[in-house]
Order: structure tokens, then C-alpha cells, then sequence
């Protein structure tokens, strides 16, 4: 499906008259850095990432830490 839509885009790049290639070349430019900035990988890469400092039981238990019925400390 990704190869198909860039064969599209790039179909679609090939029209565009030249006096606005520039233009369409400032916006696809600030796209990508904007994925690129906003992306730094997959979800999961970014979940991998996540830590989490807690008692050893915070999963089996998290109900009881929510409700404050278990405390941490």
C-alpha cells in the first residue's frame, strides 16, 4: 500500500506545473520535519523506552495503588 501511494504522489508531483514546485517543495520539507520531529520511531519503540520505578507487585496490584488501598513506600 506505502509503494502505491508514492507511486501516486509521485504521479501527482509530475503535474504540477514548475513555477510551483518550489512552493510544493517548502511544504513537503516542513512535513517531513515534522514527522521526523514528532515521529523518533515506532509506538512501540517509544513504549520500550518508558520505565517505570515501582514495587515489584505494580502490575498484578495496579487496581489496589490506584485506589490507594496499597501504597508505595
Amino acid at each position: 500500500m506505502v509503494m502505491v501511494t508514492k507511486e501516486i504522489i509521485k504521479s501527482e508531483i509530475e503535474r504540477v506545473p514548475e513555477e510551483r514546485l518550489e512552493e510544493l517543495y517548502e511544504i513537503v520539507k516542513v512535513y517531513s520535519r515534522t514527522q521526523t520531529e514528532n515521529n523518533g520511531g515506532s509506538l512501540f519503540s517509544k513504549l520500550r523506552k518508558i520505565s517505570i520505578d515501582g514495587p515489584e507487585d505494580f502490575s498484578e496490584n495496579l487496581d489496589l495503588y490506584l485506589s490507594g488501598e496499597k501504597t508505595i513506600g
